[in-house]
This record gives C-alpha cells, structure tokens and sequence, in this order.
C-alpha cells in the first residue's frame, strides 16, 4: 500500500517511498545503495562541493550532486548509468590531480575514502604531467591534531562544518581562493576544542589525523574491541583499537542514542594513561616508611590481618569505604556488601559534595540524552556544559541551532558555544535566592502563590517566560549545583519550577556510573558517616576504591593531611590502577582499568551499557571486583561466590534482563522532600577541571599537554 505521506521514485530501478524533502543520497542510503561522496556528511550541513555524487536524473540534462538535489514525486534517479559513471570518474581524476599519491606510506593508510573510492572509479593513466600543487602543512595546532600533511586536503570542508555546526568553535576555515585554496587555523592558533579528536573522523583523506596515534599502527593491524567510556555521564560507546594486547586507539561507536557518532577527547586520548610510568603493575605494602613489591597473597593479608584486628578492638564502625562514582556497577556493588558483611554502616560516593541528604530515588537525567537535542528551552544551573559535559552541550547546541531557548545561572559567563539568551550571573552561595526570583516569576506568570518570597527582577521573568507554554522544556543541574551546600534547595525549587511549567528537571551527573553507585547503595547505612566526615579522619581503616582524594573530593590536599596522620587512620588502603595516595596509604592494591576489565555502567538517563575486557591486565593487575570478592572470601563473609562479573551483575536487585540489561524507572527520579530555602549559604561547590576529572584522564599525557588541560588546576571551585 502506497503510504501517502512518502514520495514515490526510482533509483536505479528500484521503487521507492521516501520522506518528501529528503536527498536522492539520503534516499539512496536509506534503500541500503551506495552513492560514491566525500563532502557529504550524515550530521553536517550539505556542502556540494566535491561533486563525487554526481548522478543521472531524468529529464535533466546534466548529471547532479545527489547530496543537494532533493526527491520528487515520479524522480527517476541513475546512479550506475553511463553518463552517471563517467562523471564520477572525470570528478575522481579532477581531485587526483594534486592529491600526492602517498598511499604506500600514508598514515591515513587503510581508511582512506579516496583511496577506497579510487580504486573503483579512478583511471588507470594520469593525463596530468605538471607538477602537483604542494600545500604546506601546519607544524604544531596542538597536541591532539597533527596537519602536516594538507596537500591530501581535497577541500571537502567538512572539518570547517564540524566546528561551526557540532564543536560550535569555528577553528579552521578555507584560506585563499581557486588553486590556492587551503584549510587552515585561524593566524596559526591551535586546535584547543574539547572534541577536537572527531576532526580526523570527519576527515575522509588522511590529511587531519590523531597526533598521538600517528604511525602508531595501521587500520588492518588492529581488532576492534567494544567498549564504553568511564569518564563523563553521556557513557560513550568506544571501539578499542588493538595490538600486542594494548589499545593504541579510540574511536567512536555509533549510538544514535547516546553519542551518535562523537567523541569527547577525553573518551578517545585518555588511553594513553594506561601505559604511563605510574601504573601499578603488582601490589605493594609500605613497610618502616618504604614501599614494597609484594605477592598478592603478601598484601592482601596485610589487610585482612589489619581489618581483623581492628574488628577485634574497635568494631566495625572503625571501618570505611569511599567508592568512586566511576568505578563499575559490579565493583561498587561488591564494595557495598564487603563492608555491609564487615558491619560497618561508612561507605559513600559523593566525595565532592558539600551536603549528604538521602536520596528518595536514584537522580539521574529526568530523560532521555536524545531528547537533549529537541529541546525548546532550558535552564542550567550550575554548569560549566562545555568542561563538564562535552557531548551533552553537544547536544544542547543542536537544540540551539534549532531556536531553542538557553539560559544558565552560573557563577560568571562561560563561553558554551552557542546562543545563550539569558546568564543569570550570582555568586555560587547565592544561587538558590537567584532561583528563588525564577520561582516568584513563574508564580506570577501561572497565577498561583508563590511558595517563597523573593523579588523577581527583569532577568528572572524572563527566564520564567522561556519555561512556560512550552512543550519540551528541561531545567538541568550541573556538577556544581550537585556538589553545592544547598543542593536539596535548588533540587526542591527547580521540582517545583518543573511542575509548574511542565518543564523536565534533571541532573546531569558528574561521572560515568554516578547512577550506577547510587542503585547499588554506595551511600551510609544508619549511622554511618558521609564521605565529608570520613575524610575528616577518625575511622582506623578506609578503603579508597579507585579514587585519590587529594584530587577527587571536596577536601582536597586537607584530606592528604588528615589520612596522611596516622594517628586519625591506621589502616589505609587503595585500589587503584595507578601509583596513587602514595602519602598515606599503607597497602596499594593494582586494579585492572576499564580496558582491562569487563563490567557495567549505568549512565545519565539510566541506560545500562555493558563491556567486556580489551585486553589482558597489565602486571599483576586484578579485575576490581576479583579483588573485592577474595577481600571478602578471606574475611569469611558469606555469599562472595561469584565466578564472574556477569554473576555479580545479576545478583544485583532492580535490574531487568530482556536480551540487554535496563533499570527499574520506577527507581530513577528527583523528587525530593527537601524545603524551597531561598537563604544564602557559606562554602563553594567544588567540581574537578576538564582534565582533572578522574585519575585516567589526569595521567594522560596527550590530554595533559592541552591548553585546556594546563589553564585549569585538577580541581577548583566553580569561581575557578
């Protein structure tokens, strides 16, 4: 049955319905043909300018760019046709007429679309005898990107798209004009945009590549491994270049859902960290002072001895654990019943918080990270999107391209890449009086009571006014209005702000499993102490599951102070796949990082991503949870039986299995019975640097040697 809201044509033969305004190359794509391209771009805007895809269109009289000629009803389309094929190929031997035929020695080499296109549609003789143009490279634009080689450019322009349309920081354009025409940065700045890394996936000859992996390996020498990022919230799907049982890189998995085809930089350079100098290849025991090199069973009986003894004198409330929100789903799961089954009610995650409520459900999103990109309006709070959440703003940007309204109340203005039409600037401490004005706004705007007092002024009516009668609205709070001290404040008004516009509210969350960590209960029991207090010392041991608190908590270098005295902590011990809390740790235990391990995450929107091991463990490295479960076995705990982390997953309450694995919604929300405080506070959120998130991405030396990695410190406070 004809559907008669689609266009019927012919393309090659065949009968087709399409979308009234789609592309004959969208068309195309779509019935499964392949229309040779290079300009051409899913994601980008339409450029036509390479003309590979030219085709044959009855009744017209010369062939056309299937990327810019949109269908009609009745269009008969060749793409195989003679004429059709003798432009393509006139197209091929116009660019292969200055592109230097380096193929043999390329380090595009094996995934470059000119080659690949070349060998069917380029000839066998060169009429070309004059010398090639030559265009000289840029020598430095940054440690990520290398352009030493643009005379491989065939000016397709999609790097100049990337930037306008997807990054929204226009680093390179087209220089000069006719035969001199030449992609370049702008008066020779650097590349500096924090997914500067998807320009050599754009890219479809070999003239952007990866700096770091540059003749590293070649294309065919590697196995694709997938995987997901354990950095920010948005759970990138990766595929794990490998070799010699060791990532050399990463690229993206598509994922409409997630990060359809990007990358923030830090989920593809940070692999560069597993093979540094500070990885911890055995585990080792601080013996009068000094470190030692020890047997597993050495180290891991220092402990138990260690946890007994303090058993047997002080109790297990001596006892405490800080699990980091990027650990895995099964480690974070198996830390909880470790010190769950020692009875010690002291096990947190929220080390940067500044405030400890009990959450009523899991926070999370509030939707889907897709439905970020159809947004009519929204309003962040407390967000620094761009250094926070690369993909997210990523997303957020498209909805901007799109008239979407964005506001902000931050501490001073950022430059997020897009149209903002309203900064709320306040001091972080005065945030949830700044809120409260919203509120006040859209009391008055709906004609209802306003549930605290506050004077609305210009700024906030108009933000009130972008959230009402709207369909697709969010109110989003970032890493800093998590960690704020009046966090359950702005979560009480941005609910009701939510409830009275029809607005989604939301947190963003700061790291790759912070949902995951609050399903499994990483929070204290009755009684138990906060992450705050722990680090306030007084427990005689505390286990840092993948965390370093000198960088990774509110307390920062006190916190080194206060463990590093161990007459506050006796006991310190560390898993960790790196040399860290070297200053007051007595036993460091080497865990396999997420290349090395299977596990889960739980992103943002609560999607559950699975993923299996790369590669083998460097050294004497242990899966995290191997090492929990045997922590667990020696203590002579009860049901630590799990041969697996596929056992451990499913021994985890809530999830559901049906051919993937997916969360319970009734468990995710951010409600909160918190009051709408519209007072000041003391104290600033803090939130960790670009590249100071977690201890990979710290470690990376590519990612350490960006200009965005050296103009901010590991850690800062959201004035910073």
């Amino acid at each position: 049955m004809t559907d008669p809201t689609k266009i019927a044509m012919h393309i090659d033969g065949e009968p087709l319905e399409v979308l009234p305004g789609s592309t004959i190359l969208q068309a195309a794509h779509g019935a499964g043909m392949s229309i040779p391209h290079f300009c051409y771009h899913k994601k980008l805007s339409i450029a036509a300018s390479c003309r590979m895809c030219l085709v044959e269109v009855d009744k017209v009289s010369k062939p056309v760019p299937a990327c810019a000629t949109t269908v009609s009803s009745g269009m008969v389309v060749r793409t195989r046709s003679e004429p059709a094929l003798r432009a393509q190929q006139a197209v091929m031997e116009f660019l292969l007429i200055n592109h230097p035929l380096d193929c043999p020695i390329c380090d595009q080499g094996g995934e470059c679309q000119l080659q690949d296109l070349a060998l069917g549609y380029g000839g066998a003789h060169s009429r070309y005898t004059e010398e090639k143009r030559v265009a000289p490279g840029q020598e430095d634009v940054g440690p990520l990107i290398a352009m030493k080689e643009m005379s491989r450019c065939i000016h397709c322009t999609r790097c100049v798209r990337f930037g306008q349309e997807i990054a929204g920081v226009m680093e390179l354009g087209m220089a000069h004009r006719g035969e001199h025409s030449a992609i370049e940065t702008f008066v020779s700045r650097a590349i500096e945009s924090e997914l500067s890394g998807n320009l050599v996936d754009v890219c479809p000859v070999g003239a952007l590549t990866s700096r770091p992996f540059r003749y590293r390996g070649r294309s065919w020498e590697l196995s694709r491994r997938k995987s997901i990022s354990p950095h920010d919230s948005t759970g990138a799907n990766l595929i794990l270049g490998v070799r010699d049982d060791q990532v050399l890189r990463v690229t993206p998995f598509d994922n409409e859902e997630v990060n359809e085809c990007w990358l923030a930089d830090r989920d593809r350079y940070s692999v560069d960290a597993l093979y540094t100098q500070d990885r911890l290849l055995s585990p080792m025991v601080k013996v009068g002072g000094t470190w030692k090199e020890v047997a597993w069973e050495d180290a891991l009986a220092v402990v138990v001895n260690g946890w007994k003894s303090i058993l047997a004198k002080q109790g297990a409330a001596a006892i405490g654990a800080l699990v980091s929100p990027h650990s895995t789903l099964e480690e974070q799961h198996l830390c909880v019943r470790l010190l769950r089954g020692l009875g010690s009610p002291h096990i947190d995650y929220r080390l940067r918080h500044a405030e400890f409520p009990q959450p009523e459900r899991v926070r999370y999103l509030g939707m889907t990270i897709a439905a970020l990109s159809s947004l009519e309006s929204v309003l962040l709070v407390g967000s620094s999107l761009r250094r926070d959440h690369p993909l997210f703003a990523q997303r957020i940007r498209q909805a901007a391209r799109k008239s979407c309204i964005v506001s902000g109340l931050v501490e001073s203005r950022e430059d997020w890449a897009m149209p903002v039409a309203h900064w709320m600037e306040a001091p972080a401490t005065d945030w949830t009086g700044a809120l409260a004005e919203v509120v006040v706004a859209v009391a008055a705007i709906q004609g209802v009571p306003a549930p605290v007092s506050a004077t609305a002024g210009p700024l906030a009516t108009a933000i009130a006014q972008s959230l009402v009668g709207r369909e697709r609205t969010a109110l989003l709070l970032g890493n800093a209005a998590a960690h704020h001290p009046k966090a359950s404040a702005l979560l009480a008004m941005a609910n009701w702000i939510g409830r009275q516009t029809g607005a989604r509210v939301g947190y963003l969350t700061e790291a790759a499993n912070t949902v995951g960590a609050q399903w499994v209960g990483a929070l204290p029991g009755e009684g138990g102490r906060n992450a705050a207090q722990m680090l306030e010392g007084g427990l005689a041991s505390l286990l840092l599951l993948n965390n370093e608190p000198a960088f990774d908590s509110a307390a920062g270098n006190d916190a080194l102070a206060r463990l590093a005295d161990s007459a506050n902590t006796d006991l310190v011990v560390t898993l960790s796949p790196f040399r860290a809390n070297l200053e007051y740790s007595k036993v460091l235990l080497p865990i396999a990082p997420f290349a090395e391990t299977s596990g889960t995450y739980i992103n943002a929107e609560g999607r559950v991503q699975t993923f299996r091991a790369a590669v083998r463990p460097q050294g004497a490295a242990r899966p995290a949870w191997k090492v929990l479960r045997v922590l667990a076995n020696m203590m002579e705990l009860p049901g630590f039986e799990e041969n697996s982390s596929e056992e451990v997953l499913r021994s985890l309450p809530g999830l559901r299995y049906e051919g993937t694995w997916s969360t319970d919604p009734a468990r995710l929300g951010n409600d909160t019975t918190a009051a709408l405080d519209p007072t000041s506070c003391t104290g600033k959120p803090v939130v960790a640097s670009i590249y100071g998130l977690d201890g990979i991405v710290r470690r990376s030396p590519s990612l350490q040697a960006t200009a965005l990695a050296t103009a901010a410190p590991h850690r800062s406070h959201a004035t910073a």
